[in-house]
């Protein structure tokens, strides 16, 4: 039967199985499931395509599919958008609408949103995504389209039954095809690749079935319905997937079967040979400590049932471990797999085959149905631990990374989904199980501290699993689900998971562990610091944010005392298995402490947000001074890898310390890290504190009296930084405030300043260095409003500066005055920067501030800041400035550099003094009483009896003794004199002067620590014994002992120092001594700006200020220094000031002698260079145009430093580019520019150019006229002709030829040819390919000139008639060839070779001279039209502009004339005779075989002007050229006159005629434009021309009625043009200098400049514009006669005479495109947009900017004998340049030839930036300067010497 129907018509079977299956019997339905047994048959190929269209058809039951597909469409009751991408789709995400940090939306969606002004950028989405429009739990419903918003199902009618009869019937029976093609297709991926392409072979067969059922999902909400019904149904899976399936044959489906279990075997975690393994591995527990599977290395204990196994033999050391295998509470997560439903089997394929990009987009097509998206998460939980199993073996483990993600982000983003699926399948529990053991499979054995004793495993960077960072989906959908409150509740809750955590945190402490090379430099540097650095953030500290952002009230302290209590049991643990005791192993830093800053930041969180008590949270003293040491460790290193102690383990070691530091780690690192130390010192003894800083520092040996020591852990040269680095550890350690008591908006402020005064910043950079709160649920998000509001308060905007030849500059931030003045802080920028001389930079910010301000002129030092008050908890920081240790310290240390000791710098008196000013801002309550009790007289101590620093300064030490080399100076002397009283005394204090061991001073309070921890008898209040009875540890025998004598207190080294500072004895005086009101006046924070003079005059203030015993000793120590009567305080400070003054004095005469000497030399440059950056700047070289009429012009060669004239024998030449240009063949009529078009509707057509207007006419010249005439009638090179320009500077030819010639060999070139001839010029270093011969001049001819002479303008016609006879006369053997000649040669071969053959090709014969001549003329006009365009297209500003005076045209005109001179001009046809004369018209008619000439109202008259200017054989007189001109303009207006009257309507022209007969009779009627007009109208209507053109046209100018004025103005116009090229080409011919004019003055200007109209005319503002004919002979014949030859020559082109005749010769400037002013615009239009000549979406779409074409970039697909699209676009449509905007990345590139460079944007953000490449994905906006910058380089060709970066494209863009 099944047979029967497979012959049968599909759709007809379709129907009436249909028909069949809606009866009740049940015949249908088994009669549907035999033709599906053949059709769906095992043994046929997957997915034929007769399968799939039986399929179809079958589903749509008699229907087109595409109808059916319709109907069901019409029942979509889906409210979501749900589009679903794959990877590069560009996508939208706006932060102000997301709920989730993971929402993203497609183009079409955001489009139809409402988002303006809201936080979004666009994205490339990296793993694919789906549209979440529509969806109220990841966004706000503000933000849905108009689609989605209104969207809901109760309007949409419910499905009819039998519409969906058949689907419900087939797709089981389809799904199961499906997965039984996937039993088979599959075989377990070995190392063969054979295996992986049967696997790709197996997925290429399925893909069109796939494609059917992901055109099913859609069809909308009822299909999906059906499809979750079949794919989540366990009775049908029951039914037909079992091993016994009854249909088709059993043999097939139990192999089948079959395969699916063995597939099934390997899908628990921990297989079953693994688990063996385990068990052995349990047995052998101590031995194996490198890699365990199934045995999670760790220590605390899962849940009592764990058993703990130990080993017998202990001698290896015991090992604690968790058994996976019943770690957690269910092991179903273990087992493997059991499937119930195709949902779950076919997610099982899915992994198997490593998602397939198909299967995933299916999958994920359904997620808008509710009850499939629950089952679907449920199922893909279920499989999660397959999944990363899968992952970890996977080779392709970036891209399966990224799908997967693809899919857990739709599904964990939603908190309802991620709670139940938590609760339900206990997800929590899955992913931490999973994530030990993916890192179980990379462990190995620490070696931190005790490496023999060391029983803890820490992660191996090197593995693949962290180099490639395969954990991070995992990792990734863990942050995702703990942001979701109701869930990391959960996980806070449940203590066996915690514990599990810090398991895995632990198994980073300590990771990545570095040893110090201490011999030779290390082999190999490893990188893996990347992969260990990464797997922190990711691993441990994200998921801790993400923690941490839910322990924010107080109702959830209880949390944060778990996590705490288990962070100190895991770091408990750890220490044990470190086997760590008390000192740190030497030379060993590991940058990784997670348990460590874990610990910290919760405690942090609990004491600012949660009230707690921080004792209460804290361990004994003793676990505290174990956790200082590791990160007080990393503080030691980092000063150890800046000072070079590191330099043998390579560069790696740098790249770590900068990273640790770097903006995206530091608060995951460094402030966790210091915040530790800061609550390890409020809670330690600070005696024992500072002596551990500083032993660690390595610095101790240093810190003595004596000049000289032996340091045993230091080199010399390291221990100056040392020493600096631990005094800056302490003072950052005291100042920073980041979480001791700032609220956030303070820290964020405080961050932004330290950035901005590194450097100005842009937004994005900025943005980029702010450490955000990792997590992206913090609330703070960059960019956000808070951002924002805080950037305006510390920063002003730099809007981006456009220097027209610098780099282009973006908008950038630089700090407000009042930051430099009140908020700059030195301290946070050293912990901020990440290279050192950031520091540096700062500070030469701050010092350029101050002197700008004029508030402080010499070198500063950093200013020092008052900080924010301390939250109470962490008061007992302040104890670390009152101990005697650091007072010691302090005092030794202003001592040595009193005394001038080696290695003092003035950073560390700068960081001495900061330490004691931080001391007296925090001074204890109980300073007053206490310094009362005792005088002077108990002075037993030998250093310092109390602690406080207000006391301790003016405490007077006598005697030292120190240990010291028996080489040092101090052994010499002898004892104190002994005088009774002296030695008296000396004896009394020998007892106390000790020397001082900071080392025993350290142990000694250890000690005291560790027996009041273990409860011995001393109390925690006993008084604290001497400091000084504690002695050195035994030296070595060299060492001697002395005793010093000091009689210093820390007051009277102060003023030594600041004597020694200011360079003068007695500086200091106390100033309270006159003035004794003025102590309580002076505020010493306003001295914050000043060098180290400054900052001791502030401490003393204070000092003085803050106890009377303190004023009292200072008054003292000055009165000891200073004579008794003290100074009038003024004259010191004036004396002060005039000794600067004078100083200052010289230097500045100094420095102007200097620079006069260096403007002299610079001067005479200048004179010789140009400045080509801006084009009307006047500092240019005059290239001898011809100014001074009675000398030579000379010449200097850049290369020889001659000077002297061109010669013919040794020619000079200029320095010139020639390159082909199109810039005026872009130009257009109408002045708007055209718009860039941004939809299918708008188009650019070419036809309304310059170049195609030019184009046509030549083309439609040569149809009807004689070749060699038509190209003398027009000019060519509108498109492609030579443009030359020069840098000015001139250099022999023979020296420049020996220079090519030095290029050459130098293999070191740039990106230019030399082969082509290109060099850049010698001195100015511009791009140029050609030098252009300097005609020699000959003074003699010159002073024939005169401007007006008496010669009348017959006389003047007949002698340039007679000297073009000449022309022809001598034969061209008889030029004598010089040099001269020869280079000239080579310079026309040079410009014909700039530009292509077919832009100088026009004749019907190639090569033919005609063509030559026509190209050669063409090239002056274009040169001449060019810097016409420059001057801003008309000559109203006159003058020698810059680029006059840099042109070279009239070597460029001498250079074209000694060519064309070679041409002859035969003078049957010459245009001058029948310019000046009546002659005999020929018959046009007569011969048939020979064409015509051209009519001369036809003929270009700028085109005549310079053939007949550059034909003449010798110099032009300057009253030839004005009779050339006189004699042309009559040509010109009588063309004006012409085309006029073809405007007119027929009415018209008949009342202009007759109105002119009038006027024929008066005098001087040959000047009226009336009776010319008239003249004209009759003439033409002889040859019935205007009854052509009616027919054709109707008046161009619609209804227009012409007055006098509207004509007058309109032949005005048509003149302008031709007079402005001919003045410019007298300019150059005879240097005279152009008069400037209003706009409306310029025709009078110009025409008396060129001697039409007499000066007395000009003044006249009415003047007539026919005042300027001259007629050399009676006006109305000569006129007659011309149109007599456009009449006869018109019968043969009677439809083509009016565009013959009616010409336009009025263009607007050239411009680039309009473009939008938004980027999105075109953005969205063309990055889609499909090539017209492949018809592909190219990967590089880009757009050309000249003409709006769009090209592939680099396609393949559009070359072109091997020339890439971009390539051949520029040739044709610049000739060789191309502006093109790249889509992709908002930049602009530029062709040039064989070069290319990248421009930079035209578009930019609101904050000034550039996007390139959209990485951002901000909105950008159009710079209308910028965009001004590039098309200003495009019209000036300026582009070559302007942009810097070319580089060679060798076709291939």
């Amino acid at each position: 039967m099944a047979a029967s129907l497979l012959g049968r018509d599909k759709r007809s079977t379709a129907a009436s199985l249909k028909a069949e299956c809606s009866r009740q019997d049940g015949r249908g339905v088994q009669l549907l499931g035999e033709l599906l047994d053949s059709v769906l048959s095992p043994e046929r190929a997957v997915a034929e395509a007769e399968v799939i269209e039986w399929c179809k058809s079958l589903m749509a039951g008699g229907e087109s599919f595409d109808d059916f597909c319709k109907m069901v469409r019409g029942y979509d009751n889906a409210t979501l958008c749900g589009l679903v991408w794959t990877a590069n789709f560009v996508a939208y995400r706006c932060r102000t609408c997301g709920i989730s940090p993971c929402m993203s939306l497609c183009a079409e969606c955001f489009n139809a949103g409402e988002h303006t002004g809201h936080d979004f950028n666009m994205f490339r989405s990296q793993a694919g995504g789906a549209c979440d429009c529509g969806d109220s739990n990841v966004m706000r419903e503000s933000g849905f389209c108009k689609r989605h918003r209104f969207a809901t199902s109760s309007n949409i009618p419910s499905v009819p039954n039998e519409l969906m009869m058949m689907p419900e019937h087939i797709l089981p029976r389809v799904i199961l095809h499906l997965i039984q093609h996937l039993r088979d297709g599959y075989n377990e991926p070995d190392s063969d690749p054979a295996t992986e392409r049967d696997l790709q072979k197996t997925l290429q067969q399925m893909e069109p079935l796939i494609s059917l059922l992901e055109d099913l999902t859609k069809m909308g909400g009822a299909m999906r319905s059906i499809l979750t019904r079949v794919l989540t149904n366990h009775q049908i899976y029951k039914d037909l997937c079992s091993g016994d399936l009854c249909t088709g044959e059993k043999a097939y489906t139990k192999k089948n079967y079959e395969k699916y279990l063995t597939a099934l075997k390997g899908s628990g975690l921990v297989s079953s040979e693994e688990r063996s393994v385990t068990s052995v591995l349990d047995q052998m527990a101590g031995a194996s400590n490198v890699t365990i599977l199934g045995a999670t290395a760790g220590t605390g204990q899962m849940d009592s049932s764990d058993e703990e196994e130990q080993d017998g033999s202990q001698g290896v050391g015991k090992r604690k471990r968790v058994k996976l295998s019943n770690s957690t509470k269910d092991s179903s997560i273990m087992d493997i797999l059991k499937h119930k439903c195709f949902l779950e089997e076919l997610l099982f394929w899915t992994v198997k085959y490593e998602f397939p990009q198909k299967m995933v987009t299916f999958l994920l097509n359904m997620l808008p149905d509710q009850s499939y998206k629950i089952a679907f998460t449920k199922t893909f939980v279920q499989h999660y631990a397959f999944i990363m199993k899968t992952l970890i073996k996977s080779h392709e483990s970036d891209t399966m990374s990224n799908r997967i993600v693809h899919i857990s982000v739709q599904l964990f983003s939603n908190e309802e989904l991620a709670r139940q699926v938590t609760e339900e399948c206990q997800l929590l529990e899955i992913m931490v199980t999973v994530l030990l053991y993916m890192m179980e499979s990379c462990l190995i054995k620490s070696e931190l501290q005790d490496e023999e004793n060391n029983f803890h495993v820490v992660v191996n960077c090197g593995e693949p699993l962290l180099k490639n960072n395969t954990y991070w989906p995992l990792v990734s959908d863990f942050i995702n689900i703990l942001s979701h409150q109701s869930v990391a509740k959960r996980f806070l809750e449940d203590q066996g998971l915690l514990q599990m955590w810090m398991n895995f945190v632990s198994f980073f402490q300590g990771m990545n562990l570095n040893k110090r090379e201490l011999n030779e430099h290390v082999e190999f540097e490893s990188q893996t610091y990347y992969a260990a650095f990464a797997a922190e953030l990711e691993a441990c500290a994200q998921p801790m944010w993400g923690l941490l952002t839910h322990c924010k009230i107080r109702e959830t302290q209880e949390y944060t005392r778990t996590v705490v209590r288990y962070c100190l049991d895991a770091l408990q643990d750890w220490f044990d298995a470190i086997n760590f005791v008390d000192e740190p192993a030497p030379n060993q830093v590991t940058f990784h402490l997670p348990l460590h800053r874990y610990y910290a930041m919760f405690l942090s969180k609990a004491i600012r947000c949660q009230q707690l008590d921080l004792d209460s949270l804290l361990p004994d003293q003793e676990m505290l001074m174990k956790m200082m040491v590791h990160p007080l460790q990393i503080q030691a290193s980092l000063s150890e890898i800046h000072s070079n102690m590191w330099v043998r383990n390579g560069l790696q070691i740098k790249g770590q310390a900068m990273t640790y530091v770097q903006s995206h780690f530091c608060n995951s690192m460094i402030d966790p890290d210091i915040f530790l130390l800061q609550i390890c010192a409020s809670r330690l003894d600070p005696d024992y504190f500072v002596s551990s800083v500083f032993e660690r520092f390595k610095v101790v040996d240093l810190l003595t009296m004596a000049s000289q020591h032996q340091n045993a852990a230091l080199d010399t040269e390291h221990e100056r930084s040392m020493l600096e680095g631990a005094l800056t550890f302490l003072v950052i350690l005291l100042s920073l405030r980041i979480h001791l008591g700032m609220s956030d908006d303070e820290i964020l402020r405080a961050e932004m300043v330290a950035q901005l005064c590194m450097s100005d910043r842009t937004h994005s950079t900025l943005l980029d260095l702010i450490p955000e709160n990792p997590n992206p649920k913090s609330g703070i998000i960059p960019g956000s409003y808070y951002f924002e509001t805080m950037l305006s308060a510390v920063a002003d905007f730099k809007a981006p500066v456009f220097e027209p030849g610098g780099s282009m500059q973006q908008g950038m931030y630089t700090p407000k005055a009042d930051v430099w003045n009140q908020e700059f802080d030195p301290i946070m920028v050293i912990l901020r920067t990440v290279y050192r001389r950031d520091v540096q930079s700062a500070m030469d910010r701050y010092m350029g501030f101050l002197k700008q301000t004029g508030k402080f002129s010499g070198t500063p030092w950093p200013p020092y800041r008052e900080r924010a008050p301390l939250n109470p908890s962490y008061k007992g920081l302040m104890r670390i400035l009152h101990c005697k240790t650091l007072h010691i310290v302090l005092f030794t240390l202003l001592y040595k550099i009193s005394m001038d000791h080696q290695n003092m710098s003035e950073h560390v008196l700068c960081m001495v003094l900061n330490l004691i000013e931080l001391g007296l801002d925090n001074l204890p309550e109980e300073t007053a009483e206490e310094e009362e009790m005792f005088g002077e007289e108990r002075c037993s101590d030998s250093w310092f009896h109390g602690t406080n620093i207000a006391t301790n300064l003016h405490h007077i030490i006598n005697y030292v003794r120190v240990r010291l080399p028996e080489t040092a100076p101090e052994v010499t002397r002898e004892a104190p004199a002994s005088t009774s009283s002296d030695t008296s005394s000396f004896m009394q204090n020998s007892n106390t002067a000790q020397v001082f061991s900071l080392v025993a001073e350290r142990r000694r309070k250890f000690q005291e620590i560790i027996n009041r921890n273990s409860g011995s008898a001393i109390q925690t209040a006993a008084v604290r014994p001497k400091t000084s009875k504690w002695t050195a540890p035994n030296s070595t025998p060299q060492f001697t002992t002395t005793i010093l004598e000091i009689r210093e207190s820390m007051l009277s080294l102060l003023i030594k120092l600041h004597h020694k500072l200011s360079g003068k004895q007695n500086s200091y005086y106390p100033f309270w001594l006159e003035d004794s009101e003025s102590t309580s006046r002076l505020d010493p924070m306003q001295q914050i700006h000043g060098d180290g003079i400054t900052a001791i005059e502030r401490i003393l203030l204070k000092t003085a200020a803050r106890s009377r015993q303190n004023k009292c000793s200072i008054e003292e120590i000055c009165r000891k220094v200073a004579p008794p009567v003290p100074p009038k305080k003024s004259n010191s400070a004036d004396k002060k000031a005039l000794d600067k003054e004078e100083r200052r004095q010289k230097a500045r005469e100094r420095q102007q002698k200097l620079l006069a000497e260096f403007a002299s030399r610079q001067k005479s440059f200048m004179e010789t260079a140009m400045d080509f950056e801006s084009p009307d700047s006047d500092v240019a070289m005059d290239v001898g145009s011809t100014e001074q009429p009675d000398s030579e012009t000379v010449y200097d060669c850049v290369i020889c430093g001659q000077s002297g004239p061109s010669t013919e024998e040794r020619p000079t030449g200029l320095v010139v580019l020639l390159q082909a240009s199109s810039v005026l063949g872009h130009r257009r009529r109408s002045t708007e520019p055209k718009k860039l078009p941004t939809s299918d509707e708008e188009q650019i057509y070419p036809e309304d150019t310059c170049g195609t207007a030019h184009d046509v006419r030549i083309t439609d010249l040569q149809q009807y006229f004689k070749d060699s005439s038509c190209l003398q009638s027009v000019s060519i090179g509108w498109e492609g002709g030579v443009y030359v320009q020069t840098c000015g500077h001139t250099l022999h030819i023979d020296c420049h030829k020996s220079y090519m010639e030095s290029l050459r060999n130098d293999q070191m070139l740039q990106s230019f040819s030399v082969d082509k001839g290109e060099f850049t010029c010698p001195l100015c270093r511009q791009f140029a390919n050609s030098v252009l011969p300097c005609h020699p001049e000959k003074s003699e001819e010159k002073s024939i000139w005169s401007p007006y002479n008496s010669k009348s303008l017959l006389t003047l016609i007949k002698e340039v008639e007679e000297q073009q006879e000449q022309l022809g006369m001598f034969p061209v053997s008889i030029c004598p060839i010089t040099n001269l000649s020869k280079e000239m040669e080579s310079v026309m071969k040079d410009i014909r070779s700039a530009t292509q053959k077919k832009y100088i090709d026009y004749g019907k014969t190639p090569g033919s001279p005609d063509n030559d001549f026509l190209f050669m003329y063409s090239v002056a006009r274009l040169n001449l039209e060019l810097e016409l365009v420059h001057r801003g297209g008309n000559l109203c500003l006159g003058g020698a502009s810059a680029t006059t005076k840099r042109s070279c045209l009239n070597q460029l005109l001498h250079v074209l004339a000694m060519h064309m001179r070679l041409f002859r001009i035969d003078s049957a046809y010459n245009p001058w005779t029948r310019l000046t004369q009546l002659t005999q018209v020929t018959d046009y008619g007569i011969c048939d075989d020979e064409k015509p000439e051209v009519p001369l109202l036809y003929r270009d008259v700028s085109s005549l002007l310079l053939i007949l200017v550059l034909t003449m054989p010798q110099e032009l007189h300057k009253e030839h050229f004005t009779c050339i001109v006189k004699v042309l303009y009559n040509l010109l207006y009588t063309q004006a006159v012409a085309t006029l009257s073809f405007r007119f309507s027929e009415e018209e022209r008949a009342a202009w005629k007759n109105s002119g007969k009038l006027k024929q009779t008066m005098c001087n009627s040959d000047k009226s434009w009336e009776v010319l007009l008239s003249h004209i109208i009759c003439e033409l209507s002889k040859g019935r021309l205007y009854s052509a053109s009616n027919t054709g046209q109707v008046s161009m100018l619609g209804t227009n009625i012409w007055s006098p004025q509207s004509i007058e103005y309109s032949i005005q116009q048509f003149c302008l043009p031709f007079l402005r090229i001919t003045s410019l080409l007298q300019h150059h011919l005879f240097g005279d200098d152009l008069p400037s004019c209003q706009r409306t003055e310029e025709f009078g200007m110009l025409a008396s400049y060129l001697g039409l109209l007499l000066p007395c005319l000009q003044s006249n503002d009415e003047f007539c514009i026919s005042a300027c004919l001259d007629w050399p002979i009676a006006a109305l014949d000569l006129i007659s006669q011309w149109c007599l030859e456009v009449t006869t020559s018109a019968e043969s082109h009677s439809e083509q005479v009016t565009n013959l005749l009616v010409q336009d010769p009025q263009w607007s400037l050239p411009c680039l495109l309009q473009l939008p002013e938004n980027y999105n615009t075109i953005f969205q239009y063309y990055h889609r947009k499909a090539c017209v000549h492949c018809s592909k979406v190219p990967k590089d779409p880009a757009l050309c900017l000249v003409c709006g074409t769009f090209v592939c970039l680099k396609g393949q697909c559009c070359k072109q004998q091997s020339y890439c699209e971009c390539v051949l676009h520029s040739q044709n449509c610049g000739a060789g340049t191309g502006i093109f905007l790249l889509i992709n990345a908002s930049v602009i590139i530029i062709i040039r030839g064989q070069r290319f460079c990248l421009w930079g944007s035209v578009y930019l953000d609101t904050h000034g930036e550039e996007d390139r490449d959209l990485r951002r994905g901000k909105p950008l906006y159009l710079c209308s300067e910028r965009y001004k910058v590039l098309e200003q380089q495009w019209v000036t060709h300026t582009f070559d010497h302007i942009n810097k970066r070319w580089g060679p494209h060798y076709n291939g863009l």
